[in-house]
């Protein structure tokens, strides 16, 4: 950051409001009244992808239920109007429409998965509307051209590079296959796998496609075995790679399963049971159950304290801190807030302390966590970590 945005971040941190507000005395800003700010989220509540939009929504809720228990942001409760979109573009673009022209929310947060967020994006852009931590590690989303978007994980490309310094350097498997989803999603990881194979000197050794929205697996599963990997980096939501991998373990497939983040943790075990033993997942959050983490303690409080059934998983988590995020923003906003000045809070400050979850922004740079966390499915069903790698490279 320049020493002029240094100087804008510490008058920002200092007055609370500096960026904020800036149609104060004017026209209150949409989605914004006396009581109430309006947030709204298209995610995946039915179908194949469900699991991510339940907990992406129950982590903001909770968050904004432990805001709105002090009193709210500056005697503001925070709302949040939902929207399912069963990771489908073409119904991300009816919601995000809807949540912004009718529904008439602050901004958008939330949103799951890199077709929906690419479908969904442009038409946030061109209202103006901040588009704040979607559960996706898409490169598009950290192109410089989207001054609306804020993202807080780390990149798919971060992930991958996890995954395959980890299969090469520490397993010394050099023989890994892909499975990946035949959308933008699968694509675009995809071409991160083939580059960071490349710089290895390696390439996918076998290669399986299946469709979005669907559990049809055996095909790539025949199409992977075919060449006998010694891993699989699996690219897609928890149905078809759980079925892929129970497929894989009936049929004795000896290989090591790698999954992104994306793949939903929680919703993952539940589904492979006894079958899900050794697979490693990359994680974009701390280990939601391990409270030595300052953040953890809080997430798991609030979690309950919003439902006392609820079970911590990663995703649930990754909304929290999407929904403390969005929270932290509006504290540096003071009472006058606007949509302008709520970015510039994030893209012209200091970093963010989360309870020692520690996100840096800038002008050019939307991505606010670089962390890539690698656990293990243990035999009692619960993630275990390998490993944590900061990567410094941005994608």
């Amino acid at each position: 950051m320049s020493p002029a945005r240094r100087m804008a971040a510490a008058l920002l941190l200092a007055s609370g409001s500096l960026f904020c507000g800036q149609t104060a005395g004017l026209a209150q800003e949409v989605g914004v009244s006396e009581n109430r700010i309006l947030f709204g989220q298209s995610a995946a509540f039915t179908g194949p992808a469900r699991e991510l939009g339940r907990n992406m929504r129950l982590g903001i809720q909770a968050a904004f239920h432990e805001a709105n228990a002090r009193g709210g942001v500056h005697e503001r409760r925070l709302e949040l109007q939902s929207l399912d979109d069963a990771y489908e573009p073409e119904a991300a673009i009816r919601n995000t429409h809807q949540l912004i022209h009718q529904d008439k929310v602050f901004a958008l947060i939330g949103a799951v998965g890199t077709p929906t967020s690419r479908a969904s994006t442009p038409v946030a852009a061109s209202a103006g509307v901040p588009y704040i931590a979607p559960f996706t590690g898409a490169a598009f989303l950290r192109e410089e051209e989207w001054k609306n978007v804020i993202n807080l994980r780390a990149s798919y490309r971060q992930e991958i590079d996890t995954m395959v310094s980890h299969l090469t350097d520490k397993l010394g498997i050099d023989r890994i296959g892909v499975v990946y989803q035949d959308d933008s999603f699968g694509r675009d990881t995809y071409r991160s796998l083939r580059r960071s194979l490349g710089r290895r000197q390696l390439k996918p050794v076998s290669v399986g496609v299946y469709q979005r929205n669907t559990t049809a697996v055996k095909t790539p599963l025949l199409d992977l075995r075919a060449e006998n990997p010694g891993a699989v980096i699996l690219i897609g939501a928890y149905k078809p790679v759980a079925s892929l991998i129970a497929w894989a373990r009936h049929t004795r497939m000896n290989a090591v399963f790698m999954a992104l983040s994306f793949v939903g943790s929680n919703a993952l075990s539940e589904e492979l049971g006894p079958a899900g033993v050794g697979v490693f997942v990359t994680q974009v959050v701390p280990p939601p159950t391990d409270t030595t983490y300052p953040i953890t303690a809080n997430y798991n409080r609030a979690l309950w304290a919003f439902d006392s059934d609820a079970t911590p998983g990663f995703v649930s988590f990754e909304g929290y801190l999407a929904g403390r995020l969005a929270i932290a923003a509006l504290e540096r906003c003071g009472r006058d807030v606007d949509r302008a000045g709520f970015l510039d809070s994030l893209r012209l400050s200091e970093p963010i302390d989360l309870d020692g979850f520690e996100l840096r922004f800038g002008d050019s740079d939307n991505q606010g966590s670089d962390s890539v966390f690698l656990t293990r499915i243990g035999r009692d069903g619960y993630y275990h970590p390998i490993e944590t790698l900061r990567i410094g490279v941005r994608p």
